[in-house]
């Protein structure tokens, strides 16, 4: 497809909304898995740490 200027290429054709509206709901999603994806390492990384420290605490009787 081709466009003679930047007006039509914007509006794509007449389907401007569904082509700039899919890039858009796919640009979110890929920006809440982003995020997601650092909680969940976040969390799991405090998990360990607790973890290694309980078991540290343990062998040396402290609390």
């Amino acid at each position: 497809m081709t466009w003679s200027s930047w007006s039509e290429f914007w509006q794509m054709g007449g389907h401007a909304w569904f082509v700039w509206g899919s890039y858009g709901v796919c640009a979110l999603l890929l920006l809440i898995e982003v995020l997601q994806l650092r909680a969940g390492a976040r969390a799991t990384l405090h998990k360990l740490l607790r973890w290694r420290r309980a078991t540290v605490c343990r062998r040396e009787g402290t609390s």
